[in-house]
């Protein structure tokens, strides 16, 4: 008997990952979610923009300001990337991992893009 037949025949069990399933549909919630996202951080950040420049042509103090907001932003993005590598998410198919990551990091820029839209006028 051929040695290789042999050893794939009678070798050690070496399970197999399950290959994820794609599926286009959550692909596509994922893809609105992070457009939701980009889009209202887009919109924070000009808002963010105009504010410290009209703070700094006034004469007023920007570094505090700069400094909080830049940490609230990576602390944000190093909890999601903390999540992202969690074993748990990393099993997941790249769409499903893409729209879990989504729904957690849409709901908070979007609440205050929307809420800053209708009180800048």
């Amino acid at each position: 008997m051929n040695p290789s037949t042999y050893a794939a025949l009678y070798g050690p069990w070496q399970p197999t990952r399950p290959v994820p399933k794609e599926r286009p549909v959550v692909a596509v919630f994922a893809a609105l979610l992070w457009t939701a996202t980009f889009l209202s951080l887009a919109w924070l950040a000009s808002l963010f923009g105009i504010a410290v420049v009209w703070m700094a042509a006034a004469g007023g103090p920007v570094g505090g300001l700069v400094l909080r907001v830049a940490l609230i932003a990576v602390g944000a993005a190093a909890a999601l990337t903390a999540l992202a590598f969690a074993p748990g998410v990393r099993r997941l198919a790249a769409a499903s991992r893409l729209l879990l990551l989504g729904a957690l990091a849409c709901p908070v820029p979007t609440a205050l893009a929307i809420w800053s839209w209708f009180h800048t006028g």
